[in-house]
């Protein structure tokens, strides 16, 4: 029955070594890392000290020769704070894991951070690579995949004690990697097998540990591969992956173009205001461009308006209040029929006489029609009645041939003159 137990109790441990731990606390870098210069890191919250902080080296090395200079840094304290010199060159990338007393990782992971450049080079040497005390190995070599086992080996020799070995995703969960049933091969020398239960895609650090300290065995940054089987078995909620929201660590670089991550409580206060003055410039805008809305419609309906109203071409003057029905001239444009007027004297007898009608003999009127002087009820702006001057009509007719009879050669030369028209003004 014992026997039956302790395989279980084994499975349980295991699978709470692999829970994800809740941060009691928090850490911040104080400053961006910089090449050559003190690194400082802070702790907020109700951690349990000591604390430890490890710093592994992410991606290449900038040297185009090759040459790594960077170590493994693991750095142990019980203050709320720590400071440390940097020896890693500009443009590199490091991640940063802090721990209390609690269990390793319990502070949670830093994303890839950029160490920034300095005038300072005295800490870096790149003619030579350096190397940990001992390697940690993979089989597949430098291969892990989805629900698939791997043995992770070392050369008991080089290593003293019993090592150990983390798992670290960049922005997300740290975790001790379980040992089990422990064995030597020729081939692979001493080790055990692992299946990783971690989704493809997801970056991670395996970082190797003894009684010398931690990173002692190096590390190794791998990207999980796809089950060609498609077997995701070993999957549940619980498995590592990167966590949602910001990483550990604050603000700092994470690439050379100078875009960064995080959210410590000191850059809190620096995105809340970024967030109002957000809202505040969106509030202000949209006003603006409810103000233009408006505006263009009212000048639209304006328009709209003056199109529609009609031109009144035969507009009255101004004063002149006699209203007019729309589409309709003003009174005093109203046109008046031509009446031809009756005679007043016989114009046959006196264009027979061949002299001109007198002014008493000539019609008094141009026409028939009334005057519009005497006739118009209204009255224009000035006032005064329109007047006709009068007018002498002259009419002239041929007193035809002369009658015959007499003597020709008696008969007077007819000498045809054109009419003369006598100045008859005043």
């Amino acid at each position: 029955m014992a026997a039956l137990v302790a395989p279980s109790a084994t499975r349980v441990l295991l699978l709470l070594e692999l829970l994800p731990l809740t941060t009691a606390f928090s850490w911040t870098f104080q400053s961006a890392p910089t090449q050559c210069q003190n690194l400082s890191i802070s702790i907020s919250g109700s951690g349990t000290p000591p604390y430890n902080v490890l710093i592994i080296p992410s991606g290449s090395t900038p040297f185009t020769n090759g040459t790594e200079v960077r170590k493994i840094i693991s750095k142990q304290f019980s203050s709320n704070s720590v400071s440390f010199e940097l020896a890693y060159p500009a443009e590199s990338q490091l991640v940063a894991v802090v721990s209390d007393a609690t269990g390793f990782g319990s502070g949670g992971a830093s994303a890839e951070a950029e160490v920034v450049s300095s005038s300072d080079s005295s800490c870096i040497d790149a003619s030579q690579s350096v190397s940990p005390n001992w390697f940690l190995n993979l089989d597949p070599s430098n291969q892990l995949v989805q629900c698939t086992a791997t043995r992770i080996w070392w050369t008991q020799s080089d290593v003293s004690g019993t090592p150990s070995f983390f798992g670290i995703i960049p922005g997300g969960d740290s975790f001790v990697i379980p040992e089990s049933n422990v064995n030597t091969t020729s081939d692979t020398g001493t080790g055990f097998s692992w299946t990783p239960n971690l989704r493809e895609g997801t970056t991670i650090h395996i970082v190797g540990n003894d009684n010398n300290g931690n990173g002692t065995g190096g590390s190794s940054r791998l990207t999980v591969g796809q089950n060609l089987q498609n077997d995701n078995s070993c999957l549940n909620s619980n498995s590592p992956s990167s966590t949602a929201g910001t990483p550990a660590g604050g603000s700092y670089p994470t690439d050379t173009s100078g875009d960064s991550t995080g959210g410590s409580s000191s850059s809190s206060s620096t995105n809340v205001g970024a967030i109002v003055g957000g809202v505040v410039g969106g509030v202000l805008g949209l006003l603006a461009l409810l103000l233009i809305f408006y505006f263009i419609r009212r000048r639209a309906k304006q328009n709209r308006q003056s199109n529609e109203k009609p031109v009144d071409l035969l507009q009255a003057d101004e004063g002149d209040e006699r209203p007019n029905r729309p589409g309709q001239p003003p009174e005093y444009y109203h046109p008046d029929p031509f009446i031809v007027p009756d005679p007043t004297v016989d114009e046959s007898s006196a264009s027979a006489s061949g002299r001109p009608l007198s002014a008493s003999e000539r019609p008094t009127s141009r026409s028939g029609t009334p005057d519009i002087a005497s006739t118009s009820t209204g009255t224009r702006k000035t006032g005064a009645p329109r007047t006709l001057r009068p007018v002498n009509i002259i009419q002239h007719d041929d007193a035809g041939p002369s009658e015959a009879g007499g003597n020709k050669e008696d008969e007077a030369e007819t000498i045809e003159l054109p009419p003369a028209y006598t100045n008859i003004r005043k």
